[in-house]
């Protein structure tokens, strides 16, 4: 019993202080509450919840939000990740295209991003219910902006071809850490050149397709290794780029190395932007979906974009 305590205690003083930087204030508003009640009343699931996101009220308030589809069970154990990990317990549920549609429409989003735990205990992955879920989206709110953060459909070029044409907008799928690390902050059926390949894909079946990733500090990287990760993102195309600070959810998760300064972040935005991305979005709070909206109407619906590619 004893060893237990002292186990106990070991782990939790691996927690480091937040620095004033990384601090936010808790959630808060009306419009903060009233599309949380309407979440709760739909029995819809949101990455904004399930993984704390700390731009939750600044997001929901803006016309944005993060639908996480097919359950709140993710096959894979990624050892960064909030979302729960385990065997899913039940089937797709027919009826969450429709209820997500109906909840765009009554939080009158302007921009909607569609992401979902990775269900490899599905012949596709879960494309066809991302297809489904934006056709019922455009059918009740036509002309909004819909981005897909994808896992990586173990790389089933089929399932990526059904969301790349369901009429999206922009679709995502993450790295999250520089190659080194990766063995130790994904799933094993994760890989970085997986990954790489994934967004490669999806230009290789629509090259106008824009797309985007996301990298955390704070796991020990360095900086050339960044870098690195950045040229490897633009040699396979993808066009945005979001670059933010690890937060350990928990003793059991992944430990955070360092608290990465304001200073390196805005380093890395500048080196990204000089690489080509269309648009970098590099802070400590700045996380995959961060200001969505913003990002795609500012940078990528302007005309000149086409000089970007």
């Amino acid at each position: 019993m004893p060893r237990y305590e002292n186990r106990s205690i070991r782990m939790k003083s691996n927690f480091k202080k937040k620095p004033e930087w990384i601090r936010t204030k808790l959630p808060q508003g009306d419009n903060y509450y009233k599309i949380k009640q309407k979440l709760s009343a739909l029995d819809l699931n949101t990455v904004c919840e399930e993984a704390n996101c700390p731009n939750i009220a600044e997001c929901w308030g803006g016309g944005t939000a993060t639908f996480m589809l097919l359950g709140d069970t993710c096959t894979r154990g990624c050892r960064f990740c909030n979302v729960k990990s385990g065997k899913p317990q039940r089937t797709i549920d027919e009826l969450e295209p429709e209820r997500v549609a109906k909840a765009v429409k009554e939080m009158q989003l302007r921009y909607v991003v569609l992401t979902s735990v990775a269900r490899d205990d599905l012949e596709d992955g879960g494309a066809e219910h991302f297809a489904k879920t934006i056709s019922m989206i455009k059918k009740y709110n036509p002309g909004i902006l819909i981005e897909c953060l994808i896992p990586d459909f173990a790389n089933n070029i089929e399932s990526l071809r059904i969301v790349i044409n369901s009429g999206l907008n922009v679709l995502a799928h993450n790295v999250e850490t520089v190659e080194r690390l990766t063995w130790k902050v994904r799933d094993p059926r994760s890989s970085y050149t997986q990954s790489l390949e994934v967004l490669k894909n999806i230009k290789n079946i629509n090259n106008s397709m824009l797309t985007k990733s996301s990298i955390m500090l704070g796991l020990g990287e360095e900086d050339k290794e960044v870098i690195e990760t950045m040229n490897d993102l633009r040699g396979e195309k993808v066009d945005m780029l979001t670059i933010g600070q690890y937060l350990q959810p928990s003793s059991l998760h992944i430990d955070l190395i360092e608290y990465t300064k304001p200073e390196k972040f805005v380093k890395f935005r500048k080196i990204g932007e000089k690489i080509g991305f269309a648009y970098v979005a590099s802070g400590p709070l700045v996380r995959s979906s961060y200001k969505a909206g913003e990002l795609f109407v500012q940078k990528i619906m302007r005309a000149n974009y086409t000089s970007l590619k």
